[in-house]
């Protein structure tokens, strides 16, 4: 019988829990909170306690829509409540009140420190010599963030003062600098992965810490490799690069180097499992709690860890915890999570901040490894009443936090600051942002959120920082298009066709129809998706599909300086000489319209349709952040059937243009004889319509390729890739069954033939793979060597509670309303009992055999194996061609074996050939790429008997040869 990871242990569901019930007594009792730690959060992993009022319904995040969506979601979300609660009190909870399953992983208290590993240790060397003359507040005020719209990016700390240490600038997105002007749209992420090109992964994410930069901003809070697609209509899969996550993992890593080279720290987000929309965070969706994501131990580290182990070892700054729950504990107060895995077992050097008040507790969340709480607000929106704040003050005071771990939040915040070479006041300025979050006025508020009287300054100082970026974004989005079809019609001439494949056309349609054509070449466009709407950022982040799609939506979208459309591109670079061209830009088809009498003269017929998805504060149409089904939107199937249909009588070509977050389902009309040619364009930024017709007419050649599979339905992808809807229970219970089989590896597995790979991409010319070469070069064992020893060690500061005096409002002290200080307006009412410390929270833990540096076990990086292949262009035109490198375990026999996918991607290059032209390839295959998580011994392991099994080819259906050792 074959291994079953559902069945292995689940990652720790009470690991931060048990300090949770002091941690609100702390955090919210003593500010005077009506809030109550029972009130939010369970004992024992029984999620059956009612809260009080659902905070201000306004904005989630980002001040958009909670109001107008909510009445649409009462009566859908209220029957499923109503329902839930009753089938609650019948069986009171009993299945989340059971003792912790089998192999479930303990708390892991305390914090490791950072400041372990070489490639920081004059960093933190620096850093510690500042933190240890920091007063308490000065601390806290590093710590915590000041509070929403209480400072002009949109997230902001608050200054050391008297050490030089400045208030940090964090600033939205993974695909440009939000909210912000004369700043670049580039591509977002999922068009990012479809290159496959670590180059330009690299250059975009330079590109956009170079922006960030010359803006005035810190930190940038991305990129974003989570989530990682587990469900197709995901609303925020577009953030991220793909499916899988090795490409997830390198393309990520890539991004981080590109941005750090330019001294901006990177965040990488979300840590981890936020795989949808629905539910994601406490009250959004009507519920007291957020969705709890299952998994099993190995499935979280094979997969849903893995892209973030890449990150750490190109050494991010910082890691960005998301609003789920994992295993029914609040992913940013995890301590199995953040302590054990994140900085213990990866080795994270960085901090760790919350998503926008993913932060759940006070001194639960201290405890449990979070470093730096975003936006400062603690359990509502904008209310200035945080979790840290003062009550952090009041908890170093009373002992329930240790200094310890406080000056370990500081220094490695400080630490990261000093190793992005932040200290260089001529690269970074000690001054706010160049621009704001909330007005577009030249004039505005420092603080828009207090209530406070302030004087207006200059806030908006228009700079442009776009430089030659267009550059980029434009071979991005070109090198992202994916050409899925292409039956001899592509690449187009400015003429219409190429003179032999007019003259061909002409005659087919003669013979079909009787209709002799002759004059201008006579072309359509079809569809909104084509046109510019009602221009780029008609809608408040992005929240609505109208024009041609660019982004998705919500706080990883940007303001876009302009959107070259299709249309556009296409009127400048035909030859309206030879050409006459007629647009339609509505998806009504074209049934009896004016349009429909000139459909039959067409020749070629171009179509646009897209689908759009974002983050679940907003919605558009039926789609509540995540899609609500995989279809292309506005008609869009329809669109496409009917100008095939009509277009020159049935006969004419047809090519279909996609703008889309992620897979689309296609079957409708993927076969009509006359639908030529398939483009996926994904999601491409600004320079949309250029990079289209850079494909179009063959200036480049495409080389883009999925990073996803497309199915032939929903239900292909199988049970697990379906988005929860509607709630199970108070605490939605999201089990992630499926365990390793998610999008090809479940397509493998079952068996399913998909409609297009993972992987696959076509091209204007051929390429042959052939050659395969396997050299070892170090021995098979099953464990890494042991851990190493600590290169450097961890600042060691006075562990002295400071005196209380350093906790009070300086005398005179005017302070705004709402904005977060470090200050207590007394002392006397400080508990001073011993703190009753999560049970374990004293017990050393063993470190991992996992650990050891940055990225985890120093031999996990080792090559193990080369693999060589020889690649070669047979066709007649230049072109990239993008080998992959899949990798299949040794086979398992009896009922102990492991349980292994079919293939894993565990390589990929892209190379430049010209026609007749040869290179080789080669790809390194490290210790990690050949290892599985064993539950068990808690290590990578290696297996050492059998034969591993190397395919390289086009795609994961396509492997064109293999080898073995």
């Amino acid at each position: 019988m074959a291994h079953d990871p559902s069945k292995e242990g689940l990652l720790n569901a009470h690991s931060a829990n048990d300090g949770y019930r002091r941690s609100f007594d702390n955090a919210a009792h003593d500010s005077g909170s009506d809030l109550d730690a029972t009130d939010y959060l369970e004992r024992d992993a029984a999620p059956n306690k009612r809260t009080p009022d659902a905070r201000e319904k306004w904005s989630v995040r980002r001040p958009f829509a909670g109001r107008t969506r909510r009445w649409a979601q009462a009566l859908y979300i209220g029957v499923a409540l109503f329902v839930v609660i009753l089938a609650a009190t019948a069986f009171g909870y009993k299945k989340y009140q059971q003792e912790p399953p089998y192999g479930q992983s303990p708390p892991w208290y305390p914090t490791p420190r950072g400041g372990t590993a070489g490639t920081w240790a004059k960093s933190y060397e620096k850093a510690a010599k500042m933190v240890s003359k920091m007063t308490l507040a000065e601390k806290v005020n590093v710590t915590t963030g000041t509070g929403w719209q209480m400072g002009l990016a949109v997230g902001t700390n608050a200054p050391a003062v008297h050490v030089g240490f400045p208030q940090l600038q964090l600033q939205d997105g993974p695909l440009g600098i939000r909210f912000a002007d004369n700043i670049t749209a580039f591509p977002a992420g999922i068009t990012v992965g479809a290159t496959w090109n670590r180059q330009l992964m690299y250059a975009r994410g330079k590109a956009h810490a170079i922006e960030a930069r010359q803006k005035g901003v810190n930190v940038l809070l991305g990129p974003c490799v989570g989530p990682l697609g587990r469900m197709p209509a995901g609303g925020r899969n577009w953030e991220g690069f793909g499916a899988d996550p090795y490409l997830q993992g390198i393309a990520g890593a890539e991004t981080v180097k590109g941005i750090q080279s330019e001294g901006i720290m990177a965040t990488i987000k979300h840590f981890v499992a936020n795989e949808q929309e629905h539910f994601r965070q406490p009250w959004e969706w009507g519920l007291p709690h957020a969705v709890s994501s299952n998994i099993d131990d190995r499935t979280l580290h094979e997969l849903y860890a893995w892209p973030f182990g890449d990150a750490v070892k190109a050494g991010v700054a910082s890691v960005m915890c998301s609003y789920n729950q994992l295993n029914n504990s609040y992913a940013c107060g995890n301590s199995k999570l953040l302590n054990g895995i994140l900085k213990d077992e990866l080795g994270f050097q960085g901090f760790v901040m919350s998503d926008w008040l993913a932060q759940r507790s006070g001194v639960g969340t201290a405890l449990a490894g979070l470093d730096m709480t975003m936006p400062g607000d603690g359990l509502r929106w904008a209310n200035g009443e945080s979790l840290w704040g003062p009550q952090l003050t009041r908890s170093i005071l009373n002992g329930s936090v240790p200094l310890e771990r406080l000056n370990d939040m500081v220094t490695r915040i400080v630490a990261a600051w000093y190793q992005l070479g932040q200290d260089d006041e001529k690269k970074f300025p000690r001054q706010p942002p160049n621009f704001s979050s909330w007005t577009n006025e030249r004039l505005g508020l420092p603080s828009e959120g207090s209530p406070s009287p302030q004087e207006k300054v200059e806030v908006n100082k228009f700079v442009d920082v776009r430089a030659n970026h267009s550059v980029i974004a434009r071979e991005v989005a070109a090198e992202g298009t994916v050409l899925l079809k292409n039956e001899d019609l592509l690449p187009l001439s400015r003429k219409g066709l190429p003179d032999a494949k007019l003259k061909m056309r002409r005659d087919n349609i003669r013979r079909a129809t009787g209709q002799v054509r002759s004059g201008k070449f006579r072309v359509g466009i079809f569809g909104d998706d084509a046109g510019e709407g009602k221009g780029p950022n008609h809608c408040k982040d992005r929240a609505c599909n109208q024009g041609t799609l660019g982004s998705g939506w919500g706080s990883g979208a940007v303001e876009f300086p302009y959107l070259m459309t299709p249309i556009q591109a296409l009127r400048e670079e035909f030859d309206l000489t030879k050409v006459e061209l007629h647009d339609f830009l509505t998806d009504k088809p074209p049934h009896g319209t004016a349009a429909d009498a000139g459909l039959a003269d067409l020749e070629l017929c171009i179509v646009f349709a897209n689908a759009d998805s974002g983050e679940g504060f907003a919605q558009w149409d039926n789609n509540q952040g995540d899609r609500a089904d995989l279809k292309l939107q506005k008609g869009g199937d329809s669109l496409i059937e009917s100008v095939a249909s009509r277009c020159g009588s049935g006969v004419s070509d047809v090519v279909v243009v996609i703008h889309a977050v992620g897979p689309v389902l296609m079957e409708k009309w993927i076969d009509l004889p006359n639908v030529k040619a398939v483009l996926l364009a994904h999601l491409p930024g600004q320079e949309s319509g250029h990079a289209l017709t850079d494909i179009l007419f063959g200036d480049i050649n495409p080389s883009g390729h999925l990073p996803f599979t497309i199915g032939q339905s929903l239900e292909d992808y199988g049970p697990g890739a379906k988005i929860m809807y509607l709630p199970n229970a108070v605490v939605p219970q999201q089990d992630f069954k499926e365990g390793l089989y998610i999008d090809y590896r479940h397509f493998d597995k079952n068996d399913i033939e998909p409609r297009f790979p993972f992987g696959f991409g076509l091209s204007y010319t051929t390429f042959n793979i052939s050659r395969i070469h396997v050299s070892p070069k170090k021995t098979k064992s099953p464990l890494p060597a042991p851990r190493p020893s600590p290169v450097a060690s961890p600042p060691s500061y006075p562990t002295t509670i400071p005196p209380a005096s350093e906790a009070l409002f300086p005398a005179g002290f005017r302070a705004l309303k709402k904005y977060i200080y470090p200050y207590l307006d007394s002392v006397d009412d400080m508990v001073s009992d011993p703190y009753p410390y999560p049970e374990g929270y004293h017990t050393t833990q063993p470190l991992s055999g996992a650990g050891g540096d940055e990225g985890g076990n120093p031999d996990l990086w080792a090559v193990y194996v080369t693999v060589a292949v020889e690649v070669a262009n047979t066709g007649p035109v230049a072109g990239a061609v993008v080998p992959q490198l899949y990798l299949s375990y040794p086979e398992q026999e009896g009922e102990g074996g492991v349980d292994f996918p079919v293939r894993v991607l565990r390589g990929f290059d892209k190379v430049y050939l010209k026609p007749g032209e040869k290179q080789t390839v080669e790809f390194e295959v490290t210790r990690r790429d050949l290892s599985y998580w064993d539950v068990g011994r808690q290590n990578w392991v290696m297996v050492v008997e059998g034969e591993y099994r190397f395919g390289v080819g086009e795609s994961s259906r396509h492997v064109a040869v293999e080898g073995r050792w």
